[in-house]
């Protein structure tokens, strides 16, 4: 089965894409560190990667190109992206969707002990991030991420740990799959 993580910088899908890999065996890939990599290849911040993706298509072109590939060559699979969810229901692959949310208060806890930075710098920087990624998306996809239909479960890790999101995970797919067994 496929599963796609989704959510905001700081949500916990990382975390749970690692932990819900070692429960299900599942190969798990982050296109997170792609867009990471890629922007320290071209020797630039992860903000001014995005930035000149708002100019040039084809950065974000080849992180999904990829993103659907992996998904169309594995049956069972974590894909964990921002647009993951949307591209697989788009190309119609099936896969079980998830959208992890936390307060940004949370988020930006969570990334600056991540990244060892300071909280105001952590703030202006994931907005930047999060605004043209919006502005990327609507542009070249029409998607709106705000728009949380395309999702199979929701949750809010605020006050949850990553292995409690985990087993609502493993508990939302096995009720799913239950329910559509003959």
């Amino acid at each position: 089965m496929r599963i796609t993580i989704s959510g905001p910088p700081g949500s916990g899908k990382t975390t749970a894409c690692a932990r819900l890999s070692e429960v299900l065996g599942y190969r798990a890939e982050v296109f997170g560190r792609v867009f990471r990599e890629m922007a320290a290849r071209k020797g630039v911040s992860v903000s001014e990667l995005g930035m000149m993706a708002e100019k040039d298509p084809s950065i974000d072109s080849e992180i999904d190109s990829i993103i659907l590939e992996v998904a169309r060559e594995n049956d069972d699979i974590i894909l964990e992206s921002r647009l993951s969810a949307y591209l697989t229901k788009m190309n119609g692959i099936d896969a079980f969707r998830v959208y992890m949310h936390a307060s940004p208060d949370v988020r930006m806890r969570r990334i600056c002990v991540r990244e060892d930075e300071e909280f105001d710098r952590t703030c202006a920087q994931t907005i930047e991030r999060e605004e043209s990624e919006a502005r990327r998306y609507m542009m070249y996809y029409g998607i709106d991420t705000t728009d949380l239909s395309v999702y199979d479960l929701i949750i809010d890790t605020d006050k949850i740990s990553p292995g409690e999101v985990v087993d609502t995970i493993i508990g939302a797919i096995n009720e799913r799959y239950a329910c559509e067994r003959p």
